[in-house]
């Protein structure tokens, strides 16, 4: 079975979103004149969607999305004349190409259109043969897969988070993690003001219930030490990304000053990279995204690295139905939840047919072959090819 064209399409809809994006701390927050919060009621009126489609010599196609429009080029410039002609069956060597094509390309941004293409790839082959992609890499070990509540865009207002803390507590979902809006840039002020909503979030769910908090890279060293010393009465599940997961030296040094458990993955891309960090005792919790890492055909194999050194595999929730596949083909003892993020789930599974979504706090497993996508003509207005 040969790829006979890879083609990306735009998908557009009107759109209003539910509710105002509440905004969290940024690298460029340290910078005052940076820092800018989100207009009131900007919400999207229009939603656009861009999607990879794989064809294959047999009439298989394999789809993934939505993708972003600088993997777009890239997919479109720089691995479509590669991969042209090739067996579509063929995962590991597709990816060993990709790898070893742009030496300036084994992270960042590049590696996030190998991964669009990978997880196309590993959709077009289900369909193949007429699996789920869990049961390709194994699977299943399990019925349903546990999903946490990723709370991005919800109010950052104590009293707020606290009452939506207990709303998604109720609904059953077996952990929740929040977003701290401050970072350096804020000064003593914006410290208390994050350690304020930990202390609310806290309060509302109870000591035991698994609460974890995100960061996003936009801390400095000494501002993470104050936090995580703040934060350790309050028993966090972990605290993700305080610092660029680069540096590795750091983040080991965070580990070994606090009892607070310290989580990254999102940005760091591909086995080697995770290797660093697991080597070095740098982290407690690993969360790659299939979407950015490399794709399934890498994740499988971050999986592995993770069970070895007996540290968790969470990935990040860019995207659900790579993860969700990883997370139905490992051990819950590797993969014991899948990240759900709530708000911006629904938007990016719009034009899906089915959608996928937890029913307390669980995620049933696809049943269809692939990945599970289907795209629903009823949703959507246009639809325009890309090219670049």
């Amino acid at each position: 079975m040969r790829i006979t064209d890879i083609v990306l399409f735009e998908l557009s809809a009107p759109w209003e979103e539910a509710a105002e994006r509440q905004r969290v701390a940024l690298p460029l927050d340290l910078y005052p004149d940076q820092a800018h919060p989100y207009p009131p009621n900007q919400r999207v009126r229009e939603l656009k969607q861009i999607f990879v489609e794989v064809r294959s010599d047999e009439g298989v196609t394999g789809h993934f999305g939505a993708i972003e429009t600088r993997q777009a080029f890239l997919i479109d410039t720089q691995l479509r004349p590669l991969l042209l002609g090739q067996d579509a069956l063929a995962t590991e060597l597709l990816f060993d190409l990709m790898l070893r094509l742009d030496r300036h390309g084994r992270s960042g941004v590049f590696m996030t259109a190998i991964s669009a293409i990978d997880c196309a790839l590993w959709d077009l082959k289900g369909v193949a043969w007429g699996q789920p992609v869990y049961r390709l890499l194994g699977g299943p070990t399990r019925e349903r897969v546990p999903a946490y509540a990723s709370m991005l865009g919800h109010s950052i207002e104590p009293d707020e988070a606290a009452q939506g803390a207990l709303d998604f507590q109720s609904q059953g979902f077996p952990a929740q993690k929040w977003f701290f809006p401050y970072g350096p840039g804020a000064g003593q002020g914006g410290l208390e003001k994050n350690i304020a909503l930990a202390q609310a979030l806290r309060e509302a769910v109870g000591p035991h219930y698994p609460l974890m908090f995100d960061a996003f890279n936009s801390w400095t060293v000494p501002y993470a030490r104050q936090m995580l010393r703040a934060l350790e009465p309050l028993n966090p599940t972990w605290l993700e990304e305080p610092i660029p997961p680069e540096r590795v030296s750091e983040f080991r040094k965070l580990r070994q000053a606090t009892r607070v458990p310290i989580a990254t993955g999102e940005h760091v891309y591909t086995r080697w990279q995770s290797k660093e960090l697991l080597l070095n005792e740098a982290v407690d919790v690993l969360q790659n995204d299939p979407d950015w890492t490399g794709g399934i055909s890498e994740l499988v194999k971050i999986c592995a690295l993770a069970s070895s050194f007996e540290v968790p595999f969470i990935a990040h929730g860019h995207s659900l139905l790579p993860a969700l596949h990883i997370a139905a083909s490992q051990s819950p003892a590797t993969v014991p939840w899948v990240e759900y993020l709530v708000y911006h789930q629904p938007p990016k599974q719009h034009f899906h047919s089915p959608k996928y979504l937890p029913q307390n706090g669980h995620l049933a497993l696809p049943t269809l072959p692939g990945l599970g996508i289907v795209l629903d003509e009823s949703k959507f207005e246009s639809r325009v090819a890309l090219s670049f």
